[in-house]
């Protein structure tokens, strides 16, 4: 099934300098919800962010589902909601949470998942 997205790619335009690769749920690129949720783990390859994006209120059953899900340019996330620009130089671990009714995002006080923060090197 091909999806839909809210923005077509011409309208993408260049906001930060390229970030790599993060996660998005469709409810963002698809249905056009803003990012409620994002995270930040510890990237997988040198072309990742660590960045995870969702609307946050995506029911667990929809999070299962492998097909609402997908690798992005962390400058598309940005087009789709400019809100998350300033925070994205926020470490490893970081989880923020949108102020309902607002553009900004608090810090979340219990980190989700489990955040991986040290790497581990050979012995």
């Amino acid at each position: 099934m091909e999806k839909k997205f809210c923005k077509n790619a011409d309208e993408i335009r260049q906001l930060i300098p390229d970030r790599g690769g993060c996660l998005a749920t469709d409810r963002i690129l698809v249905d056009g919800a803003p990012v409620g949720y994002m995270y930040r783990e510890v990237p997988e390859g040198s072309v990742q962010s660590g960045w995870v994006f969702t609307a946050g209120d995506e029911d667990q059953a929809y999070i299962d589902e492998p097909n609402h899900w997908a690798i992005y340019e962390v400058n598309t996330i940005c087009n789709y909601d400019p809100a998350i620009i300033p925070y994205l130089d926020h470490p490893v671990g970081t989880t923020l949470v949108r102020v309902e009714g607002s553009d900004e995002f608090e810090q979340e006080a219990i980190p989700f998942p489990d955040f991986e923060t040290e790497t581990e090197t050979d012995a």
